[in-house]
Order: structure tokens, then sequence, then C-alpha cells
């Protein structure tokens, strides 16, 4: 500390060192020193006097500081102090303030110079990278300020050197996420300069998350209300985004253009903005206008459009551009953004073109617009903002070129309100030649590549003076070119009439329908004018060419080849193309090609359009060769036209057939999708049918399992009762088989008793005859032979009995087996008469349930099988899929249904068995297990052998 007492200029006597004599110093103790102590001290001395001895500093002690920085890294305190001298070294900041002091001993380019030093070695830079990751505020926020100043000095050599160090952008992004505002704010500032002019760079900055961290600091700030850190956050996205499309669609991809909407939320007291407000929206509009910009890509500067509009970022734009008390400035820039947001946009031009301003009534935004423009007492900026907003909204928009035209037609003018054409006719012939010039380019850009509207405004009728006829409004600007205004007045009706006469041969004749339209142009271009007339001559020339090269011969005083021949006698050829060159040659014409925004200096500055200049691209070389041309060569031109006439005929035919064919196919690939799902749907149908389907049957399956259960449950009580009920029918059947028998039995007998009465007679005929032997002999041989023949008849007659008499017998058997089963039923459910009545009831109604439990049985067999069918047939094609769908939803429901009766009966039979069972013992009989019934049976069937055999006798003779 004694040491350092004496360099800074303590109280000891004598002679006091110089600056440099002392830097020298302090650099020896830096290097030499071992204790850190004194290495701190000596830093820190540097630190003090590296504003005052800049020069001496850099020169002496940096390569002592960088060897500190990389030795002694332990200490953050002497690393702060090493950063904070080199920053004060390199950095040209303090340089004008101390300038006046000390200007004998600056240098303008020592800040670049130290830089060049210090990154000559490219491993300094590396390790300022690695400190600024340091967490200490005392590192972190010093190396952050070196940083930024060496890219302020030597910008794209630093951003080399950090783009090949190993995650170098990486590193400094992480500064936007630290805690210390001081410290994310100038992160801010050194993201500022890292990514100016660099690609590469700003996409790994932008795919770092930087537009989302960016955009929370900004929401965090207030929006436009914060404060300069808004500001920093905004130019930083301007160089993330200007001329990148990687970023920008990026940018558009990740949704962010809908979080910049609140920026422009402003409220309806709009008096006292701070100026730092007027900057930020300044710039937030700026940023708006990079991502829709017409030097972009069109699709990506369509989709940027379409997205503002979605979001509702475009309608409130147009709420500030209608709010009262906003700052000129920023209404100037706000028409600017919003021109560009609708530019070659449909959707947004038609919603730009119902918006209304405020009024009392309503006007449309463009009237109210076109109002200002017209004023000469609007400022030039906003002047010349409107007529951009006004070309942007007809650019590419046909539907409000008309709507526009339309207005200044006899059929739709409304007396009562102010249309945009009066605005526009009022503006081209006012005494301000600055309206006149916009005027007459606003109407050109209605034309611009409309030859409909180029025809429909020759229509246009004024009034010039009362008692005076009307003129159109093409001999009344012709007339206003006669009359010698100013230069800018006739640049802008030129540019107006190059513009209507361009590609419209009904236009050029009713232009030279007028004899001193061709000799005015003529005079205009033969005079020999100072530079102020050379651009209205080149015009001039320009409209005579125009005249010529779109001429259909339909004047025969001014046919192409007349007036190529008075060009030549008054003019010259080679004159009329040099005076044709004067457009192209002019500076204010480079300038207005540059960019579609009219952008002046000074309203004598405002001569070209920039659609304008591509109309002159375009026509000047095809004047230049027509006029050259002699008259085979322009009939030969005709035929190529008329055959490039059908040809484009041709190709417009076959366009539009293929746009008939693409409709047709587009509706077809929609009917194949549309089939198709419904395909897909079917087939789900099917799918869950078919597993419905095997549901009932595991269903049906588990009932049937269920009823035989049952029915072997109550087999004890019903197989006798079952075997009985089945019999009965046949019983039925043998008793009327055994009755024709009977009756075929009784006739035969009948038969064989006339058999044998006839016998009888004969022979007791023969006995009492006592005839002569002849008689008697012929007699007995008839009667024999009558014999014989009754007894054949009589042996068949007996086989017959026989056989019948076997089949009698045997049903007679069956019949006694079926009395005997009948009869041994008997006993199971009772003994008494009045029981075995009520048993016979339940038997015929057991019977009955059985029949009908069988018969659905059946059915639904048979209805299972014709489902399997059903399924089988239904998957060959869609279209009986779709038929077949309506019918198994029908038999499913009926499966259903019958699977429901079933379950039913069931039901319904599990309570009749067990009412027969309460029954039987309300009868007494006792209802028991079948072991124990069969053994209780057969203990009584000896005692009711001879019953049951009575009963037996009984029943067949009562059948």
């Amino acid at each position: 500390m004694n040491f350092l007492r004496g360099v800074m200029g303590g109280p000891s006597a004598g002679p006091q060192p110089s600056g440099a004599d002392t830097i020298q110093k302090l650099c020896d103790r830096v290097a030499s020193s071992t204790l850190l102590d004194d290495r701190r001290d000596a830093v820190r001395a540097l630190k003090s006097l590296s504003k005052k001895y800049r020069l001496e500093v850099g020169i002496q002690a940096m390569e002592h500081l960088i060897h500190v920085l990389q030795t002694d890294r332990s200490d953050s305190e002497i690393i702060g102090y090493a950063l904070d001298t080199l920053y004060n070294v390199i950095s040209n900041d303090l340089e004008e303030e101390e300038q006046e002091e000390n200007s004998a001993k600056q240098v303008d380019d020592l800040g670049s110079q130290f830089t060049e030093i210090f990154i000559k070695q490219q491993e300094n830079v590396t390790l300022l990278l690695t400190l600024v990751e340091e967490f200490d505020f005392h590192v972190r926020w010093p190396g952050v300020k070196l940083l930024t100043s060496l890219l302020k000095q030597q910008g794209p050599q630093v951003q080399q050197i950090i783009l090949v160090s190993p995650m170098g952008v990486s590193r400094l992004m992480d500064l936007l996420a630290d805690s210390r505002e001081v410290i994310r704010n100038d992160g801010v500032l050194l993201l500022q300069q890292l990514t100016k002019s660099n690609a590469a760079i700003q996409k790994i900055v932008a795919f770092e998350n930087a537009f989302e961290r960016l955009l929370d600091i900004i929401t965090e700030e207030g929006n436009s209300d914060g404060g300069i850190v808004v500001e920093d956050c905004l130019l930083l996205l301007q160089n993330l985004l200007k001329n990148n499309n990687s970023n920008q669609n990026f940018f558009k991809e990740g949704s962010y253009i809908q979080r910049m909407k609140p920026w422009f939320e402003v409220g309806d007291d709009n008096c006292g903005w701070s100026a730092q407000k007027v900057t930020n929206l300044h710039l937030m509009l700026q940023l708006v206008r990079v991502l829709v910009s017409p030097t972009n890509p069109p699709g990506a500067t369509s989709s940027c459009q379409k997205a503002m509009f979605h979001c509702g970022l475009l309608q409130q734009l147009c709420t500030i551009l209608m709010a009262t008390g906003v700052p000129a400035d920023i209404l100037t820039e706000t028409i600017n953004t919003v021109s560009e947001v609708i530019r070659g946009c449909q959707t947004n031009q038609d919603y730009f073109a119902s918006v209304n301003a405020p009024s009392n009534p309503p006007r449309p935004a463009i009237v109210v617009l076109l109002m200002s423009m017209v004023n000469e007492r609007q400022p030039f900026v906003l002047r010349c903002a409107v007529l951009y907003c006004f070309q942007c909204f007809l650019y590419k928009n046909q539907k409000g070129q008309g709507e526009i035209v339309s207005t200044l037609l006899p059929s739709t003018i409304d007396g009562n309100s102010v249309s945009a054409g009066q605005l526009l006719c009022g503006g081209l012939f006012s005494t301000d030649s600055l309206s006149n010039w916009c005027a007459a380019v606003a109407l050109a850009h209605a034309l611009q590549e409309n030859a409909t509207l180029k025809e429909q405004l020759l229509r246009v009728q004024l009034a010039t003076s009362i008692g005076n006829p009307p003129v159109s409004l093409l001999q009344q600007c012709t007339n206003i070119l006669s009359q010698g205004s100013k230069v800018q007045t006739r640049v802008g009706l030129l540019m107006l009439l190059c513009t209507w006469l361009s590609n419209c041969s009904i236009a050029v004749t009713h232009f030279l329908h007028n004899p001193a339209n061709v000799p005015f142009l003529t005079g205009q271009i033969a005079e020999n004018l100072g530079e102020e007339e050379q651009l209205v001559q080149g015009l001039c020339a320009l409209l005579l060419g125009i005249s010529i090269y779109y001429n259909d011969n339909s004047l025969e005083n001014y046919r192409k080849e007349k007036l190529k021949q008075l060009i030549e006698k008054r003019i010259g050829r080679e004159n009329f193309i040099e005076k044709l060159g004067f457009i192209s040659k002019h500076e204010l014409y480079s300038r207005a090609a540059q960019k579609p925004q009219p952008s002046f200096s000074s309203p004598d500055h405002m001569m070209f359009d920039h659609e304008f200049t591509k109309l002159v691209k375009e026509l000047e070389g095809v004047i230049s060769k027509a006029i050259y041309k002699s008259s085979e060569e322009d009939k030969k031109e005709e035929e190529v036209k008329k055959t490039l006439e059908q040809h484009d005929n041709i190709v417009t035919h076959y366009k539009k057939v293929i746009r008939e064919q693409d409709q047709e196919l587009e509706e077809l690939k929609q009917r194949i999708s549309t089939l198709t799902s419904q395909n897909e749907q079917l087939q789900a149908t099917v799918t869950q049918q078919v597993s419905q389907i095997q549901q009932h049957k595991d269903q049906y399956n588990l009932l049937k399992v269920q009823l035989g259960k049952d029915t072997q449950h109550h087999n004890s009580h019903g197989d006798a009762l079952q075997m009985n009920g089945i019999q009965t029918e046949e019983v039925s059947k043998l008793r009327e088989e055994l009755e024709d028998w009977k009756n075929k039995h009784e006739l035969l007998q009948g038969q064989l008793k006339e058999k044998d009465s006839v016998i009888e007679k004969l022979n007791s005929s023969q006995l009492e005859m006592g005839t002569s032997e002849q008689s008697l002999q012929t007699s007995r041989f008839g009667g024999l032979e009558h014999s014989n023949e009754l007894q054949k008849e009589l042996e068949m007659l007996r086989s017959q009995i026989q056989l019948q008499s076997a089949e009698i017998s045997k049903l007679q058997m069956e019949n006694q087996k079926l009395q005997v089963m009948n009869s041994t039923a008997g006993p199971m459910l009772g003994d008494s008469g009045a029981t075995a009545a009520t048993s016979s009831e339940l038997e015929g109604r057991l019977e009955q349930e059985i029949k009908e439990l069988k018969s659905q049985v059946k059915s639904l067999s048979e209805e299972k099988e014709s489902l399997k069918q059903q399924l089988d047939s239904s998957t060959s094609t869609v279209a009986i899929l779709q038929e077949k769908n309506s019918k198994l939803q029908r038999e499913l429901a009926e499966s259903k249904k019958e699977q429901d009766d079933l379950l039913v009966l069931l039901a319904d039979q599990d309570q009749t068995i067990s009412a027969q069972k309460m029954k039987l013992k309300d009868f007494g009989v006792a209802v028991e297990d079948e072991d124990d019934t069969e053994s209780g049976d057969q203990g009584d069937e000896d005692e009711d052998e001879e019953e049951q055999d009575e009963n037996a006798v009984v029943c067949y003779h009562e059948n």
C-alpha cells in the first residue's frame, strides 16, 4: 500500500512521477508480485488510470491484464478489475466526454486498434466467453460490457470467433435468463451487436428460444408503455427477422405473431404520449412491416398476412388508424404498416374496404384517407403514406379497382356523399401540383392491368364550367397538358395517360380521335428544352410510342405507318429514341424502381411511381423496335398477333377445360373419400354386429345349457309326463288307423258273407235239380268252373283278411303297450280319480309349453343359420353391405326380442313347475326327489296291478 501511495501521488515531497512511469511501475508490480493482494491493488490502480491514460494503459498493461484473466480466475475481484480496465481501454463510449480535455492525446481509431490486438489471439475471446459464464456479478457484468465493446469495434471478426467457438452463442443466450436486470439488459445489447448482419448467428439465436424470451421481457416491461429495455428488445427482434426468411418462418410457425396483438391496444385517451412510448410503438410497427415486407418471398409474406388477419392484429391496427389523438409520426407509420399487411392479400383488402371511420355519418376509411391525401395542409410524409396505402389496396385487387372506378361512372354518382372517385377527380384538377400527381398515380393504379376498367373510364364525363357541355376525362387530361402547367402535374398526367392507353386499343383510338393531341406530342418532343423539360419530353415520346404500338388502324389519318412517317419527318427516329431514353436515365426513375413505397426527401422529388417504372421497362424496347419496322413487318406482326391471340384463346379454352376437369377430379376425390369413410364405418358396423351376434350365440348357448339343466332337474316329474304327452299324439293316430282297419274288416266280412250265401245257394240248387245227365254234366261243368272262380276269390279274400288281421293285432298290441305306459304314469301322480284328472290337465299344460319351447329353439337355430349366411354374403361388396345392413339390424333386433322371449318363457316355466308342485301338494301328493319317488312307487306296485289293468281296459274301450 505504501507503494501505491507513492505511485498515486501522496504527501511526499520531491518531483512527481509522470503517468507513463506510474503505469509502468504498476505493470511491473502486476507481473512480478507474488502476493495476490498486491496484484489486486495494482490492477485496481490501473483501472483508475485507464480512463485518463487510455493509450498508455492499453499499450503497456494489456498483456499483463490478459495474463491476470488466465491465471487469477479464482479471485473474482481482480478479474473484475482487469475486465473493467480492458473495457475502458477498448471502448469509445467515454472518448467523447473527455475529448475536449485530451484532444491532443486522442486517436480516432484507438478502440479499433486495441480490439484488433486483443482478438489477435482467438483464445482471448474464448477466455472471455468462459468468464461470462461465471455467475459472480463482479465478473459477469464487466465481461458482458467488454464483449459488447469488442463487437462494436470489430464486429465481423469477433462474430466469426464466437461462431466457431463450442457453444459460444448458447453461452451468451443464458444472459437473457439472468435474474439481475442490469446483466439481462446488457445481455440484450450484446446480442444486438452479435446478430448484426450475420444470418448464421441470427438462426442460432432464434433457435435458442430467443423469440420466447424477448417477448416475455417485453410483456413484463409493459409492452409499448415500457422503458428503454423494450426498445432494445425490439431492435434485437428486428435484427433477427429482417431479411432472414428462415427466422421469419420460424416466428410465424411458433405463433409469435399472435403475441404482438397486445402491443397495439391503445385507450380512448391518446393525449400525452411519452417519447419512449412513441419510440417503442414505432419500432413495433416496423417489426410488423419486416414480416410482410414486399421484398420478402411472396409465399412467406402471404402466410404472415393471413395470420395477422386471423389473430386480429390487422383489426387492431385499423383501430389505431381511425383513433383520435394519435401522434402524427405514429399515424403515418401505422398507415404504412396497414398498407403492407393488406398488399396483395384479397381477404385483408376486403376487410380494409369495410372499415368505417367513427364519423357522423360513418365514412369508409379509404375516403377519409384520400381526403388527407388531396389536402395540401397535411404533412408531406402523411400524404405519401396514404398514397402508398391506396396503391397497396388496389394491388392485384380487381374487385377494389372496380369499386373505385364505379364511383366515377354517371350511373353510380351519389350527390349526398363524397366518393373516392370524386376526391380523385378533385385532386387531379386542383391547383396543388402534389395533389395532381398523387391523384393521377392513384387513378393509374385503379386501371393497372385491367383492360375492362380502362374502357369503362372512357365513359366518365366532367362538367368544366356552367353553360359548357361536359367533356370526357381523357379530353380534360389532355387539355391540362396543353395548358403548360407545372412539371410535376404534367408528369403525373402523362403517367396516367400512358397507363390508360397501354394494352387498350379503344382508348388509343379515343386519344387519337382528338386532332390536337398528336401535334402537341410531336411539338413537345421536337423542341430543345432544358433539363427539367427533358423528363416531360421522354414521357411524351412514350405516350406517342404507345399510340403507335397499340394502334388498331381504325382511324385512317392516324394509322401506324402514317404516325411513323410523321415521326420521321418532324422528329427523326434517332432523336425520338434518344428522347424516349431520358426516362430510364433519370435519377428519380432509378430511386422509384427500387421499392414500392414512395419515399421522397421533398415534394419536388416526387416524379415517378414504382409500378410505372415496370411499365417503362416493358414498353421501351418494343416501342423502339416498332418505330423502325416497315409496313410489311407490321403486317407480319399483325398476323403473328392474330396467331398469338388464337393461340391464347386455345390455351384459355384448354385452361378452362383443365380447370373444369380439376374441379370434377376434386369432386370425385371427395366422393371417394366419402365412400371410403362410409366403407370404413360399415366395416366397423359389421364388425360390431359380428361381435354382437357372437355375444348372442354365447347367450343362446348359455340359455340352452341352463334349459338342459332345468329339464334334467325336473326329469323325475316330467319324463313320464313328457313321454306320455309325446305318445298321446301317436295313440290318437293309431286309433284313427285302427278305426279304418275295422271299417275295412267289416266290409270284407260283409263281402265274405255274400260269397258264402252264393255258394250255399249254388250247392242247394245242384242237389235239387234232377235233369238229364247232359244237362247235369253241363250244369256241373259250369258250376265247377264257377265254383273254382269263387274258390280263388275266396282264397284271395282270406289272405287279405289274414294280413289285415295281423296288422290289427299288431296295432292292438301297440295300443295295449301305450295304455300300459299311460296307466303306469297314473300312480306316480296319485291314486284317486280326481288326482288323475288334475295330473292329465297339468300334463297337457306341460306338453304345450314343451312344444312351444322346442319350436322356439328350432326357430332360433334357423335364424342363426340365416344370420351366418348373411354375414358371409355381407363381405362381398360395399353396396351389398349397405343393403344388408338394415336387414341385419332388423334380424338382430328380432334375435334380441326372441332371446328376451326365451328368458321370459324360462322364467314362466320355472313359475309353472313351482305352481304345479304347489298344486300337487294341495292334492295331497308327496313331491320328493327321483330316488325317493321310485322307492316309494316300488312298494306299492304289487298292490295296484289289478287297478292298473282295469284302468287300461277302461281306456281301451273309451278309445
